[in-house]
């Protein structure tokens, strides 16, 4: 199997990755960059993940994707377009470094802001980290060769998880549990 999905308890390593990888982005992005932050599981301490850390770069301006992409380039980085996710660009990462998904986003991305919601929410609400832990080391199982079974198996958990991060970033409370 090329790609199997493979779903690890969490690495306490993972966080040194992203500031490795993070650092190196952000020498070579310069003040273009206005954040860096590391999203998805492998930024919920706790929280099982796929392998590969993913890294958000919010732009400074609308202006600087194409200087951007330029600069990344020259790390090593491949320019993949929007891959049918609006307000997000996402780069190939460099063969020598470990492996991460790398997006690039504009100043107004509802992404990016969905992306750093949903890591803030499974932080603060470890009991739905541990839920979603179990679901994907099942999903894992069931579809280890099949990556898009795999997605779509967990879609509408994903959407719920989403729904209550959207409110709890709006509110700042938690939302009521999951009926």
């Amino acid at each position: 199997m090329a790609n199997p999905v493979i779903v690890l308890d969490y690495n306490p390593n993972w966080p040194e990755a992203f500031q490795s990888l993070r650092k190196r982005i952000a020498d070579a992005l310069g003040d273009m960059a206005a954040a860096i932050e590391h999203v998805g599981s492998t930024a919920v301490p706790g929280l099982a993940a796929k392998p590969i850390i993913d890294i958000d770069v919010l732009l400074a301006s609308e202006t600087m994707l194409a200087a951007a992409i330029e600069r990344l380039a020259s790390l090593g980085y491949i320019h993949r377009g929007n891959l049918g996710v609006p307000e997000r660009e996402a780069f190939f990462a460099p063969a020598n470094s470990p492996p991460h998904h790398l997006y690039v986003c504009p100043p107004c991305s509802a992404e990016f802001r969905r992306h750093v919601a949903f890591r803030d929410y499974l932080r603060a609400h470890p009991e739905d980290a541990k839920s979603y832990g179990d679901l994907k080391r099942a999903l894992a199982e069931r579809y280890r060769e099949d990556r898009s079974a795999y997605n779509t198996a967990k879609t509408e958990f994903v959407a719920e998880l989403t729904r209550k991060s959207t409110q709890y970033s709006v509110l700042g409370t938690q939302p009521k549990a999951r009926s």
